[in-house]
Order: C-alpha cells, then sequence, then structure tokens
C-alpha cells in the first residue's frame, strides 16, 4: 500500500469531519479517480507522433493509454470523424494515490517559475482540471529521447458536493494552490 493512500484512510477523514461536521465517516469525500489526457493534434498529419506521445503517456502513468478519437467532423482543422487526434488514462485505487503523490512532491516543484496551482479550476461540482504545458517535469520521462514537448490535461475526480470540499481534500493531499 502507498503511502498517501494509508494518510488517507486516517489523517484526511478526521480533518475533513472536523472541517465540515460530517457525521458519519462515509459522507467525507474522497478522490475518485485521476484521468490524464494528452491531445495530440498534429496527429492528423503523422501518426508516429501519436505513438510517442502515447508512449510518453504511458511511462508517465504506469499504465496503458487509449488512443482517443474525433467524435465530429471539422472541416477548419481538417479533422474527420474517427480520426485519432490524443491519448488519455484513467487512473484509480493505488496507481491513482501513488500518482498524485508524485506529481505533488516531484513533478510540480520542476515547474519553471512555480507559483502554485490555480485555485479557481474546479467546476462547480467538486471536480479539478490542471494543465500541465511539458511533459518534462516528470521524473521518468528522459530529456534526450522526448521528440517534442506535449502537455496534458490532468482531471481530479471527487465525490465532494461542492468546490470547497474539493478544494480542502485536494489541500490535504498537499497540493499547492496560488495563494
Amino acid at each position: 500500500m502507498s503511502r498517501l493512500s494509508e494518510q488517507y484512510k486516517n489523517e484526511i477523514v478526521e480533518a475533513m469531519i472536523k472541517k465540515f461536521g460530517y457525521k458519519n465517516a462515509m459522507e467525507v469525500p474522497k478522490l475518485n479517480k485521476v484521468v490524464i489526457n494528452m491531445g495530440v493534434g498534429e496527429a492528423k498529419e503523422n501518426a508516429k507522433i501519436l505513438d510517442s506521445a502515447v508512449k510518453d503517456l504511458e511511462i508517465i502513468a504506469g499504465q496503458k493509454a487509449v488512443v482517443t478519437k474525433a467524435k465530429n467532423s471539422v472541416a477548419n482543422f481538417k479533422i474527420r470523424e474517427g480520426m485519432a487526434i490524443g491519448c488519455k488514462v484513467t487512473l484509480r485505487g493505488e496507481k491513482m494515490y501513488e500518482f498524485v503523490d508524485r506529481l505533488v512532491n516531484l513533478a510540480l516543484p520542476r515547474v519553471r517559475d512555480f507559483r502554485g496551482v490555480n485555485p479557481n479550476a474546479f467546476d462547480g461540482r467538486g471536480n479539478y482540471a490542471l494543465g500541465i504545458k511539458e511533459q518534462l517535469i516528470f521524473p521518468e520521462i528522459e530529456y534526450d529521447k522526448v521528440d517534442k514537448v506535449r502537455g496534458m490535461d490532468i482531471i481530479f475526480v471527487t465525490t465532494a458536493k461542492t468546490d470547497e470540499e474539493a478544494r480542502y481534500l485536494l489541500s490535504l493531499f498537499n497540493m499547492p494552490f496560488a495563494r
């Protein structure tokens, strides 16, 4: 068991009950899943670019990535329906906690001019979206083997009802919100 999931079961539940006054431990919001998405628009010209993006995402997540396809055609972007344009990974359980631990403690401190993540990127239902400009901040990615710097979206899906609950939950995971 990872250190973070063990920590969640004890300290985080107690802190959430203390702050929000839940009557039952089952009411306490928890991290449900983490979805990492990488949009690769250049893949429409060259399929090899998508392969390297999938490889990078699999190294970062430690799990197999799924290729995402365009749902509908967009003439302005020269995209047809069913064309492969990105990849994603959904993490749950131990792998999710281990990824959050690596993201917060190793990757985010390596971002250039880092002043914290945006505290207002919640969707109103307790889910948080984080955009990263380059995959190089993850220590697993070798700088020499990267063909192109790519960004990604990381979405934290929680069972929280409000943004305030979700913000407090993520701050208990040491998420560095900007002041």
